[in-house]
């Protein structure tokens, strides 16, 4: 990184000289004299005039020692050093302190009447129908999946299955973005759905097809009615409003906030609460939510649809007064929290032991330092991916197959101490090798340039008092092609090949979309994919197992006050499983 700032410095430099007509130069050259004040009073004006008159002119002259207009060495030497500093400094906000972008000050009400649907859906699902094989999967239910699941692995414990789409979540009852899995295979030939992770406050609404066409909400609607509607009810109206509170997808939290007023019938606020605004339009009092409008009056809020993706255990205490859906312990427990999801998995498959089911992960190495990571990855044959684990959005996710994506990451500054190292799939020649052997992606049926693709599966669910139920489905294509060994193309990177990620962030911290790569489930994408039924069905089982085990994670780290007073985050217990002080002091309790 400190290389990567000096080369910025050294563009902004050039840049600023070229501006104004100057040449960089040596110290010690014939010409510095000539050149070293005009360099400084050019940088020092361009960085809004240090020591200067705004947008007036402004000229150093030496004060006596000038030659023609000209300053001394010394003098331009030091007002050099002053240029630098600020350009360094103006540099460091852009690239290691990204900001976030600047939008509405405060909330606004929405109504039923504000629903559009070319606001809250991609143009390309506007004109969709939705593929026959996945309407079909929606129309199931839950008693046929189980019937088909159970005719197929006669191993698994139906109580178990049952028990488990019909689990009532206390904490986690909207999750997915879904859940990302992987179509993988064994040089068997053995398929199946694996978890990658399971998110809290999912996106995908945008970019699923409408199963039914009279109902133009689509999944919005399902979400709230299927989990939201029933907090709500138990919301203590003299509290005041509902509100949609939002960090990013404008979209989709737009679609939540506009079909909320027409499920409830009453006006729903729209507010938008970043990390780093500091005048946020959303305070906490006495564990109540309050949002701000434009007349700078504060409303208090009843119950809240939570789409704070970022950090959001540093904006929402863990527990409110406010109905928050999801709560924040969600996020902690693993649904923004790799290094916690991988042990909720570890826990909830003891308890699935001998029932012919468990949550299906690559595998995976928490509470990992920096220095470790080497060692690991030769464990690995030399393939890995290394995450941050409390980022999203594709944000810290390193794929690392040789020694040159291994030094990047290890060059790279980051913000936290520990990491989690999971086994890397990729193609079946450089796949990480792992207890369970290798694990290799389906991809993309070929097309006609015989070019397979790495493609992700999203699934959202929804759970309330009837059980889980599948919301929507989309998937993900990498930007470049498989190929069978890394030698063939060594220009190719891993992360062009296996990322899949369509979220982008750029340096000032704007987020936007690589829409392109979006498979969609209509009849036109969905078959590139080369699934089933079956393979929808398991997918639909593996994310909602994820899902029971990150909310039994909440449980254990939420406990209820004896005086009945509400609850409490076990904090010792948080820190003992997931030991990194720099996540700890971000909790806001």
């Amino acid at each position: 990184m400190a290389g990567s700032i000096a080369s910025k410095l050294d563009q902004y430099l050039e840049s600023t000289n070229a501006s104004n007509g100057l040449h960089r130069h040596d110290r010690g050259s014939s010409d510095s004299g000539v050149t070293v004040g005009s360099l400084s009073n050019a940088n020092l004006a361009q960085l809004g005039g240090a020591g200067g008159n705004g947008g007036s002119e402004h000229h150093l002259t030496g004060s006596g020692n000038s030659n023609n207009g000209e300053v001394d060495e010394d003098t331009a030497l030091a007002n050099n050093l002053a240029a630098i500093s600020l350009a360094a400094q103006k540099i460091s906000d852009i690239y290691l302190e990204p900001k976030p972008k600047k939008t509405t000050a405060n909330g606004h009400q929405v109504t039923n009447d504000h629903f559009e649907p070319e606001k809250h859906f991609y143009p390309r699902v506007l004109n969709a129908q939705i593929h026959p094989m996945v309407g079909y999967f929606f129309s199931l239910g839950n008693e046929r999946i189980i019937a088909r699941y159970m005719h197929l692995n006669p191993q698994v414990n139906e109580d178990v299955l049952r028990k488990c789409l019909d689990y009532v979540p206390k904490h986690f009852q909207w999750a997915g973005k879904c859940s990302d899995l992987f179509n993988v295979t064994t040089a068997s030939g053995h398929r199946q759905m694996i978890i990658v992770e399971t998110n809290s406050c999912p996106s995908g609404q945008k970019s699923m097809p409408l199963l039914s066409e009279s109902d133009e909400h689509g999944g919005y609607r399902l979400v709230l009615e299927s989990a939201f509607k029933d907090m709500i009810d138990t919301a203590d109206r003299s509290l005041g409003g509902l509100a949609v509170v939002c960090d990013k997808n404008m979209m989709e939290a737009s679609g939540y906030a506009s079909t909320l007023a027409e499920v409830m019938k009453e006006k729903v606020w729209l507010v938008e609460y970043y990390e780093y605004d500091q005048d946020p339009p959303v305070k906490w009092v006495d564990r109540v939510m309050f949002v701000r409008d434009n007349k700078k009056e504060w409303h208090s809020i009843r119950a809240c649809f939570r789409y704070v993706t970022q950090k959001p255990w540093n904006r929402f205490p863990l527990y409110t007064k406010t109905v928050v859906m999801n709560q924040t312990v969600a996020c902690l427990a693993g649904g923004r929290n790799k290094m916690m999801a991988a042990k909720a998995y570890e826990l909830f498959n003891a308890e699935l032991a001998d029932s012919g089911l468990h949550v299906r992960v690559p595998e995976t190495i928490n509470n990992v330092t920096k220095n470790e990571i080497p060692l690991w990855l030769d464990s690995m044959g030399g393939h890995a991916v290394v995450k941050v684990p409390y980022s999203n959005a594709g944000q810290g996710v390193y794929t690392i197959t040789n020694k040159q994506e291994l030094q990047e990451f290890m060059d790279t500054p980051q913000h936290y101490d520990k990491y989690i190292v999971q086994s890397l799939v990729g193609n079946a020649s450089w796949s990480s090798i792992t207890r369970h052997g290798k694990f290799y992606h389906v991809g993309t049926i070929p097309n006609k340039k015989n070019n397979t693709f790495v493609t992700d599966l999203r699934m959202m669910v929804a759970g309330n008092k009837d059980g889980f139920r599948p919301i929507c489905i989309y998937a993900r294509r990498a930007r470049k092609p498989l190929i069978r060994y890394l030698e063939d193309d060594p220009s190719t990177t891993s992360w062009e090949m296996l990322g899949t990620n369509l979220s982008v962030k750029s340096p000032t911290g704007e987020w936007s979309t690589e829409a392109a790569r979006l498979l969609l489930m209509d009849r036109k994408d969905f078959n590139q994919l080369g699934l089933g039924v079956d393979d929808m069905i398991d997918a639909y089982i593996q994310t909602v197992l994820s899902v029971i085990a990150i909310d039994k994670m909440c449980q254990r780290l939420m406990r209820d006050n004896v005086d009945g007073s509400g609850q409490t985050f076990d904090m010792e217990l948080f820190k003992a499983l997931n030991p990194d002080s720099v996540l700890w002091q971000e909790i806001m309790l």
